[in-house]
């Protein structure tokens, strides 16, 4: 009866289709499913101004969504306080003194592998919009926009991918974002991964919100810091001759946005600070007119305030004042951060592709936010050494999660190709994050981290120094015209406002930092013949 049923027709059907399917299967591509990466860095973004570190001066929604969804390192940090020298560490993986970028003068050496170059050849399609400081042409890019040096707030400059140079007229922040977003709905091709840097301006000096951002901030009044009025006692002359105090260097034009108008009808500005009349000028000239009426608005307002108050206030008064109008310009930019991160987030979710996409937000330092009454960078005090590190990788971190142990931004590039599945060079010096993101703390051995800071003498007069970081600890070597030794009990003295390294009560912990500390600049090929070769090369250039 079964026999009877048989029909030939049917079998031929059936073969013919079976073929037509396995054609089509060899023609069709595997998709390549590797994770896509969007590393997105922010200029100066202290950690004390993202909410999931601290809200006592500001919350950032979007920012803290990627740690709540992901993973917060609370002891990430840098190897070199400094703009370009950071982004250096970061493409190469490699400590400053190896790639040769030590300061924000010395030039790049473009010999240097760097990790987009990696991803490219390993097949993913790479770009980059933004700031990257130094350099027009980065290595491994497929597409880019990038601004000159340290570029402007308003109506910036882009160089092209051409090697033109064009100008966009718009709000930086808000426009390094547009460009990320065009490229990835339109110029991403959907069946390849993607490395993505985006990278901010803001909130980089001399601080300029967007208009809006401008008026909503000069309304807010923020806490101050409790060491706004350090006196650095206990500490050695480093603190006490560094050029960063809010009061007595920030710019009266360039930061505080006092016009030079204003300085003409007033009497000698006392306490006087050097500055250019021009430096105010330098953002403020690329505004058209409508765009200084938004501008003006506010500005108009703090200069009345300034002509009539300052010539009467204290110093304390001073200074409180110059720290506002700094958090309010501040904060105020880096409100304009976290609302674009958003926008990038949104446009994954809509987009499809979160749940294959390792998101990264950092900065490339961190700052001073009137912490011993400084602002900048480029110590390795806490609040310059340590940087915001947040990362979300669906089904890979589990949310929520926070890690402690110390990484650095040496470490990103080796992470990166690890979670692409893309081996490192064996001149790398970082570690790959993978045990921490995967949850397998075991497999992580390092207990300290090495940095090493050179632009001395230079702006803000941070003397030379070499440290060696732990959890508990920080050992700090300043040299070239001092040779002065400090110790911080990072637990016991969190805001590292007394030095114990004449402390007996730490001569062993000091001892066995010595020799982690010797036994750190040799694994990572540091020495005093270097530190001579850069001090040299350095006087040479000036």
């Amino acid at each position: 009866m079964l026999k009877n049923c048989f029909n030939p027709n049917v079998l031929t059907m059936l073969v013919s289709l079976a073929t037509v399917l396995v054609g089509n299967a060899q023609k069709s591509p595997t998709k390549d499913t590797r994770p896509n990466i969007i590393f997105i860095m922010s200029d100066d973004h202290a950690y004390q101004a993202i909410g999931s570190y601290d809200t006592t001066l500001l919350r950032t929604p979007h920012i803290d969504r990627i740690a709540k969804e992901g993973m917060i390192f609370t002891n990430a940090s840098v190897t070199n306080s400094i703009c370009a020298p950071s982004r250096a560490v970061i493409l190469t993986g490699k400590h400053s003194h190896i790639n040769g970028k030590i300061d924000n003068r010395t030039p790049f050496d473009t010999t240097q592998t760097t990790f987009p170059q990696l991803f490219k050849k390993a097949g993913y399609q790479t770009a980059l919009f933004g700031k990257l400081h130094f350099g027009n042409s980065p290595k491994g890019i497929d597409e880019f926009m990038i601004l000159p040096g340290q570029g402007y707030y308003l109506n910036p400059d882009f160089i092209t991918k051409k090697g033109d140079t064009v100008q966009v007229k718009g709000y930086a922040t808000d426009i390094i974002t547009d460009m990320t977003l065009n490229w990835l709905e339109n110029d991403r091709q959907r069946d390849k991964p993607f490395m993505l840097m985006y990278l901010h301006k803001a909130p980089h000096r001399p601080w300029w919100p967007r208009a809006d951002k401008f008026k909503e901030f000069y309304n807010k009044k923020f806490p101050l810091p409790e060491t706004l009025f350090d006196a650095y006692e206990n500490r050695g002359s480093a603190a006490k001759t560094a050029e960063m105090n809010i009061l007595y260097h920030m710019l009266y034009g360039h930061d505080s946005k006092v016009k030079p108008e204003t300085w003409d009808v007033m009497k000698a500005i006392e306490p006087k600070v050097q500055e250019r009349r021009d430096r105010f000028y330098d953002d403020y000239d690329r505004m058209d007119n409508e765009q200084k009426i938004a501008y003006d608005a506010v500005l108009n307002r703090i200069n009345e305030d300034f002509r009539r108050n300052w010539p009467n206030m204290t110093q304390r008064q001073k200074m409180e004042w110059k720290y506002q109008r700094y958090m309010q310009d501040y904060l105020g930019s880096v409100s304009s951060v976290d609302d674009n991160v958003g926008r990038v987030l949104t446009y994954l979710d809509d987009s499809g592709i979160a749940e294959n996409t390792i998101v990264v937000y950092t900065s490339d330092q961190g700052f001073y936010l009137g912490e011993h009454g400084w602002f900048d960078k480029r110590f390795v005090y806490e609040e310059s050494f340590k940087t915001p590190l947040l990362i979300r990788w669906p089904n890979v971190i589990g949310p929520g999660t926070t890690e402690d142990e110390m990484v650095q931004n040496l470490d990103f590039a080796q992470t990166f190709l690890a979670a692409a599945g893309i081996g490192a060079p064996a001149d790398m010096q970082g570690e790959n994050l993978m045990p921490l993101l995967e949850g397998e703390k075991e497999n992580w051995t390092r207990e300290a981290v090495y940095y090493h800071y050179y632009e001395y003498p230079s702006v803000h007069m941070v003397k030379r120094h070499y440290a060696i970081v732990t959890k508990k600890y920080k050992l700090i070597h300043f040299y070239y015209d001092v040779d002065e030794w400090e110790l911080y009990d990072r637990i016991n003295d969190p805001k590292e406002l007394k030095n114990r390294y004449d402390d007996p009560d730490y001569a062993e912990v000091i001892a066995q930092l010595k020799e982690e500390l010797l036994a750190l600049r040799v694994q990572y090929g540091d020495s005093e013949e270097l530190d001579q070769k850069y001090i040299e090369a350095y006087t040479l250039d000036r």
